[in-house]
């Protein structure tokens, strides 16, 4: 047998053997993947918002994010990140980072403070002037560290309509 016939044949086995390397790492992937997806995650929903008070610098808006936990212990929250929206425009975002854990099997409530700034009212006095209350849309992102899994974003979305409370609310 010449060294060109060998080669060639090695190479047919090298090939064969590749293919099923990846044939069984295409397996495993799949099977991990699937095992994966079938864990139990903390779910979580989100209340309404609603007017909290009036600063110097803002206005602070609130909403409640209840989380499910279904594991026998704690879960850290990496971070909590929100978009308020009016109008279909982005009034305030921002980033709660480390907001501490969520409590082992059962709910934990976290309170979200949304401050609007005064320069974005300017933007809702159309929508004010007609019934005194702002439409809105609030986006959350929940990011959890799962064991396993890694961080993981639950994403949120309320809307509705909110009145602004009067003078005489402010005041009295």
């Amino acid at each position: 047998m010449s060294a060109a016939e060998d080669g060639g044949v090695g190479g047919e086995e090298e090939r064969r053997e590749k293919g099923l390397v990846s044939g069984l790492v295409d397996k495993a992937k799949g099977f991990v993947a699937e095992k994966v997806a079938q864990i139990p995650k903390p779910e979580a929903s989100l209340e309404r918002v609603s007017f909290k008070g009036v600063s110097r610098e803002c206005i602070t808006l609130h909403s409640h994010v209840d989380v499910n936990n279904p594991y026998a212990h704690r879960i850290p929250i990496c971070e909590i990140t929100y978009t308020f929206k009016t109008d279909g425009n982005a009034v305030a975002s921002g980033t709660m980072p480390d907001p501490g854990w969520i409590a082992a099997s059962g709910n934990t409530k976290l309170e979200l403070p949304v401050k609007v700034p005064y320069d974005f009212i300017v933007s809702l006095v159309k929508d004010l002037s007609r019934d005194w209350d702002i439409d809105y849309v609030l986006e959350v992102g929940l990011t959890i560290d799962l064991p396993v899994v890694g961080c993981f974003t639950i994403p949120l979305t309320t809307e509705g309509e909110m009145k602004l409370p009067t003078l005489r609310d402010l005041f009295c």
